[in-house]
């Protein structure tokens, strides 16, 4: 059975001092994570949070000891442990009661492959975690190779003809575990990501967060077009944006037109998407079939309003 939560303490959380992401950080320009960053950095408002980070472009991005780029205490740890590091953490807060909200920013390669273990066994005991995993669909830090979270028809420098598998349902697996709150958040959509963002800080036992983060360096696009490669992404159908509470209430939060002129420039405008060839046409039915599944699983018949 899952235990109660503690009651909350109420006291007065120091605010960040200035940006979570501070200027002259290590970042590529136009990265995606840069950009999830700044967004969850207006989320955090007064709230006090402590920051778990394993290895990834994020760690570097830190920086080494004494100085730092995150405008937040932060505990650098092996890719493998960022959520039991992170449940360390949130259970020493709970016993000082001073209501620190302990957050796990990881990549896609330590959450979805490396740090998957970790990462079922906190969501499985329903520890007092948030944890944000942003998703650049390589592993960037370590020259961008595949991960189970590169999609189909990619390639990578140790897939060089592109992906075979699809991309592994992240979201999927975490209402599995029937975590407290699980949510996709489009940087494209800034009031819902903050919406959520805000949600999963204020709400007690395990949440997740996935964000897709456009990486330049290993999309082989144009740094300035990372956000419109996200609305691409989401209006086409290929990134759901959606929220699980409880791992069984889903709700569709911005409803894509299934465009194909959409998907087709959202393959156009990456390089890593030609030398396998792969077709709008051929995504489209792998995205059919998942907004069919997505659809019985919120119950939802009539299209949701989609957000301006």
């Amino acid at each position: 059975m899952r235990q109660a939560s503690p009651s909350p303490v109420s006291v007065a959380a120091p605010a960040c001092a200035g940006p979570l992401l501070r200027p002259g950080n290590s970042n590529c320009g136009g990265c995606g994570m840069s950009s999830a960053l700044q967004l969850f950095g207006r989320a955090i408002e007064q709230r006090r949070v402590q920051l778990v980070v394993p290895a990834s472009c994020a760690a570097v991005m830190a920086g080494p000891f004494p100085t730092t780029s995150l405008g937040a205490p932060v505990v650098l740890s092996t890719f493998g442990a960022g959520a039991a590091v992170a449940t360390g953490l949130a259970r020493v807060a709970r016993l000082n009661g001073d209501g620190t909200r302990v957050v796990c920013w990881a990549g896609d390669g330590g959450t979805f492959d490396i740090g998957m273990a970790s990462l079922s066994a906190a969501a499985e005991r329903d520890e007092d975690v948030l944890y944000v995993c942003y998703d650049n669909e390589i592993y960037g830090n370590t020259g961008g190779q595949r991960s189970s979270a590169t999609p189909a028809g990619a390639s990578t420098t140790n897939v060089l003809a592109g992906k075979l598998e699809e991309k592994k349902d992240i979201l999927a697996i975490m209402a599995a575990h029937r975590v407290r709150y699980a949510a996709s958040v489009s940087i494209a959509h800034p009031q819902d990501g903050l919406r959520k963002m805000r949600r999963a800080l204020d709400t007690s036992g395990f949440r997740f967060l996935h964000v897709l983060a456009p990486c330049p360096t290993g999309w082989k696009s144009e740094p300035a077009l990372g956000i419109e490669l996200v609305r691409l992404a989401v209006r086409s159908g290929l990134y759901p944006v959606i929220e699980i509470v409880e791992g069984r209430k889903l709700v569709i939060d911005v409803e894509p037109d299934f465009s194909r002129e959409a998907l087709e420039l959202y393959l156009s405008l990456q390089r890593r998407f030609q030398r396998s060839g792969i077709s709008a046409e051929r995504l489209s039915t792998a995205i059919a079939r998942s907004w069919r599944d997505l659809r019985a699983r919120s119950g939802r018949i009539v299209p949701a309003e989609r957000e301006g």
